[in-house]
């Protein structure tokens, strides 16, 4: 599916047609549909027939192979827990029994890049192109990713290798060097707000706010529940520090381990991932700047602003960002969350004790 707002991006590829790079890097902003993209290069370069915009026609025999998940000309190389998001619903997880499993991971192994690398070195189906996806491309640690290099430096004949990253930067120079580069930029505002209210998405200017103004990534939010998650997110900072921030802590503790939590994506990386956009907005006011995350909390955002000075939040901010670096593999979540909490709350406090007579 190629969005509205990749249309110049799209006439790439109809002016490449026939002279593609042997390795292109897809970077841009998450929640963007640089996946869908990639998906529908993929579908055109294994089309027997493209149509005249250059999609696939849906119809041949390598577009039916595509679509029923089984051409053996396109290869994924994502993270495990992507991985299980594809073969969703397809009846594998019910049968397996109650015991605790492993959390799927959610980096690129070096195993994978192995097998990939086996799988290169046989000829193609019919002897065609084949296309390579490696999606998220910044999930590779250094060893994956010098693995994949190797496959970049020797590219294999009739090999389409599509990286997709939100973070580039965090890629190995040696990789991004050996790539094309196609930037997705943000979609413009009208853009992103027709289509997500196309989807028919409650709350849609506040998710879409809260999301960056990411199409994609708002519509996700929406449709896994994480509206009624933002909300409850809201009211418990706008609940502090006049609330214990160990009680919350302890309170937060409990909702990251509710199943309905986790089915909404709710997690120690994005509730922490949360609080910055929260903290952001406070400094963003004490900046005399706009309320970019939260804007249906305004008020509230002002009232607890009020107080700080432009230290203060920007000390907050920076203390928030540190305890992300850890949030993927707390110790100990709870003394986590302890922590954050106490650190946004004395901020607060000690705002409110300056502005005290």
């Amino acid at each position: 599916m190629i969005h509205e707002w990749q249309a110049a991006v799209w006439q790439k590829v109809l002016d490449s047609a026939g002279r593609m790079p042997h390795a292109l890097l897809l970077a841009g902003p998450a929640g963007g549909g640089k996946r869908d993209f990639a998906e529908a290069l993929a579908a055109r370069v294994l089309c027997a027939t493209p149509g005249p915009q250059g999609h696939a026609c849906g119809l041949c025999e390598d577009c039916l192979w595509r679509l029923s998940g089984n051409h053996p000309d396109l290869l994924r190389v994502l993270p495990e827990a992507d991985q299980d998001a594809l073969v969703e619903g397809e009846g594998s997880k019910a049968e397996k029994s109650d015991k605790p499993e492993k959390a799927a991971s959610r980096q690129i192994l070096i195993e994978q890049i192995r097998v990939l690398q086996q799988t290169l070195t046989t000829g193609g189906h019919r002897g065609g192109q084949r296309v390579v996806i490696v999606d998220p491309a910044d999930a590779m640690n250094l060893f994956t990713a010098n693995a994949l290099l190797k496959l970049l430096e020797e590219p294999t004949t009739n090999a389409l290798f599509l990286l997709v990253s939100a973070t580039p930067k965090r890629l190995l120079p040696t990789i991004r060097s050996r790539c094309q580069s196609w930037p997705f930029p943000r979609p413009p505002a009208h853009m992103a707000a027709r289509w997500l209210a196309g989807r028919g998405a409650g709350e849609a200017e506040a998710l879409l706010a809260f999301s960056s103004g990411m199409p994609l990534a708002a519509a996700t939010l929406a449709e896994s529940g994480g509206a009624s998650l933002r909300l409850r997110f809201a009211n418990d900072l706008a609940g502090l520090p006049a609330k214990s921030p160990l009680k919350l802590a302890a309170e937060w503790d409990s909702w990251l381990k509710n199943k309905d939590a986790q089915a909404a994506g709710l997690d120690m990386p994005t509730l922490v991932s949360w609080m910055q956009r929260w903290i952001a907005d406070l400094v963003s006011l004490r900046l005399q700047g706009p309320v970019r995350f939260f804007p249906d909390r305004r008020d509230v955002l002002q009232g607890l602003s009020a107080g700080l000075t432009v230290d203060a939040a920007l000390g907050c901010y920076n203390e928030i960002t540190q305890s992300r670096r850890v949030a993927q593999h707390p110790l100990n979540p709870r003394l986590f969350l302890e922590d954050m909490l106490l650190r946004y709350a004395r901020s607060l406090q000690a705002a409110a004790s300056s502005a005290r007579p």
